[in-house]
């Protein structure tokens, strides 16, 4: 049975010295590496400005370092209006001239936000036929990360349709409105069912639980529909989400999952404890996912690389 097992900066003391006293982080990165290694980041789509470039550099340059396989984006590339075709400016300035870093030239599997849904959503999907490293099948899938015998199962979520806020806002979110998502729950559940990986990941923009001044009727939809479904399974280690522009990790009593929640990779937001909370913060940064047989490590990570807290599953 899996045990989580809850590291702050003082339970790596290694990273912590390297970190806080200003030197060079390569050590440090190196020591996080395991057979599988992968990024997760959410809510960057902002041209370039606020802590999106920094971000991206300190992306690029851990992974000369380790050996990243890929990149799980989760939701939110383009902020404001998404997009509106394959070719609109933004995929540019949003995405390829920021992520340009040679080691981040690997594949990303993305998901859209609820901005994406502001444009047009089929064209995120679509883009997968102009950028080589633009890989999504559909707007939810899964697919299996494997390594030196470590297998990972990634669920990818189309969570903006799941929520009421955004189906009864037919204006501003018209795709949502038009989504039957009987079809995508009942795939959730089939998926999980069937998964016999090492680990299992489900990833979706919108959090189940979190701090946020957001509407509470988005995480109880998401309770309802989509935790619903994770609860009924033994099998998920971790339900990762972004949305909220922060930092959190949460654990309820009695629930093995760990809830996750990635900051953005651009601009950060004020978070305070919940309960359930065992870690926050406001800081921008992204996640590394490091995962070999017997354990599955995610690392909280500011701009410059620092490691700000540990999520380890073990078994």
């Amino acid at each position: 049975m899996k045990k989580t097992l809850v590291s702050l900066l003082l339970a790596v003391p290694a990273i912590l010295a390297s970190c806080s006293a200003g030197t060079d982080p390569v050590q440090a990165w190196k020591e996080m590496e395991k057979p599988l290694n992968f990024y997760i980041i959410n809510d960057a789509g902002r041209n370039g400005y606020y802590e999106q470039k920094p971000v991206a550099a300190t992306m690029g340059r851990m992974a000369e370092f380790i050996d990243i396989e890929f990149v799980v984006a989760a939701g939110d590339v383009h902020h404001f209006e998404g997009v509106r075709s394959v070719s609109d400016p933004l995929w540019m300035t949003n995405y390829e001239l920021i992520y340009s870093h040679p080691d981040l030239m690997i594949p990303w599997y993305p998901i859209c936000g609820n901005h994406e849904y502001r444009g047009n959503t089929q064209a995120v999907v679509d883009y997968s036929g102009v950028s080589a490293r633009w890989d999504m099948p559909s707007r939810y899938y899964t697919f299996t990360a494997e390594e030196d015998s470590v297998a990972v199962r990634i669920v990818m979520l189309d969570t903006t349709p799941l929520i009421d806020k955004y189906r009864e806002d037919t204006e501003k979110y018209p795709d949502a409105s038009m989504t039957d998502i009987a079809p995508q729950l009942e795939w959730l559940d089939s998926v999980l069912t069937a998964a016999r990986e090492d680990w299992v990941l489900v990833v979706g923009h919108h959090p189940v639980y979190a701090y946020t001044d957001k509407s509470e009727s988005e995480r109880r939809d998401m309770q309802d529909r989509v935790n619903s479904i994770l609860l009924r399974h033994g099998n998920v280690d971790m339900y990762v989400c972004g949305h909220i522009h922060t930092f959190q990790h949460i654990r309820k009593d009695g629930c093995d999952i760990d809830y996750v929640v990635n900051a953005s990779a651009s601009l950060g937001r004020d978070v305070e404890p919940v309960d359930g909370t065992v870690f926050c913060s406001p800081e921008e940064g992204y996640s590394l996912v490091s995962a070999d047989k017997h354990e599955l490590s995610l690392y909280m990570l500011d701009k410059d690389g620092n490691v700000l807290h540990t999520v380890t599953r073990t078994k």
